[in-house]
């Protein structure tokens, strides 16, 4: 593994929890370029030929094992895309870290879009963070474009934490996902945008076998002049359940557009949404105040709980 100075070990602590190597398979990328990669028995981790990104094949039957792949970028004007599918064989149990660290002390844009790809066996388990995060002092934006496509066969599971709290000034979150009999797909969003930022996140789930289910739930708040999109459909193609939920928080002249969508095309598709957009209520800041918070503490308090 190259060795990394410390911003870079800042941006990989924030975005993937990392202190040092971490045990089994990884890649970490770093400014366009490979910074340590590490296959284990059971996870091979292999470089596209084209060079714009890698396929990750996991063993039939590998429990109890992970995958960490990274990104951070210091380099400001540095515009990539990567390409990185994961062949997820049957019966397996696994945790894949992925993420994107910007640190753009420039004045020119710094981009990343990270397209991954899941293939996930019949009755194997997953579950999948991705991090997103930004910094720096300069005048380029940190902009973040992840694709995640999900094929989930028979009774699979996939758990998706999607995190994105501070620094990242543009992001379109594409999300979609293909599921088959039994399968079970949960999304947690957590979002937080300020300043002038803007963020779309746009998800669409096909529920095409009997007996699979959805629930996609976002919690955000938009802060100072920031804008936030939230556009999530659930497609009931067999008896199935989805539920699509949006609970947001508004600050400041912030602004938020909440799209939530079903569509059912079966008799037995059983599919819920709900949105809830308002501002901190007042009697929540009142009661911290009364412990001897100030104003500006109160409100980090409750947000801080909201986006946990």
């Amino acid at each position: 593994m190259l060795t990394m100075d410390e911003i870079k070990k800042r941006l990989l602590l924030e975005v993937a929890g990392l202190h040092d190597i971490p045990e089994g398979a990884y890649n970490i990328r770093a400014d366009g370029k490979s910074a340590g990669r590490q296959s284990s028995a059971h996870i091979t981790i292999t470089p596209k030929e084209n060079g714009s990104g890698l396929d990750i094949d996991i063993q039939p039957g590998t429990k109890n094992e992970s995958v960490h792949i990274p990104v951070v970028m210091t380099q400001s004007g540095l515009k990539e895309v990567v390409y990185n599918d994961f062949h997820i064989g049957d019966d397996c149990d696994i945790l894949i870290v992925a993420g994107c660290g910007i640190d753009n002390c420039g004045n020119q844009d710094s981009q990343h879009d990270g397209i991954h790809r899941f293939y996930v066996g019949k009755n194997s388990r997953v579950k999948y963070v991705e991090k997103h995060y930004g910094s720096g002092t300069g005048s380029g934006k940190r902009i973040l474009n992840p694709v995640t496509e999900v094929y989930q066969q028979e009774n699979s599971f996939v758990e998706m934490e999607m995190v994105q709290i501070k620094g990242v000034d543009d992001t379109n979150r594409t999300t979609n996902a293909e599921l088959a009999a039994g399968a079970k797909l949960i999304v947690r969003e957590r979002l937080m945008t300020h300043g002038v930022q803007n963020a779309y996140s746009k998800y669409v789930v096909n529920l095409n076998g009997a007996g699979s289910s959805a629930d996609v739930v976002s919690r955000s708040v938009a802060r100072d002049k920031s804008y936030q999109t939230f556009d999530a459909k659930v497609v009931g193609n067999a008896p199935c359940s989805g539920h699509t939920e949006c609970d947001s928080i508004i600050m400041d002249s912030g602004r938020i557009l909440a799209i939530p969508s079903l569509e059912a095309n079966d008799l037995d598709a059983a599919l819920v949404h709900e949105a809830a957009i308002g501002k901190i209520a007042g009697e929540q800041i009142i009661k911290l105040l009364t412990l001897g918070m100030t104003e500006a503490e109160a409100e980090e308090k409750i947000i801080n709980g909201f986006l946990k």
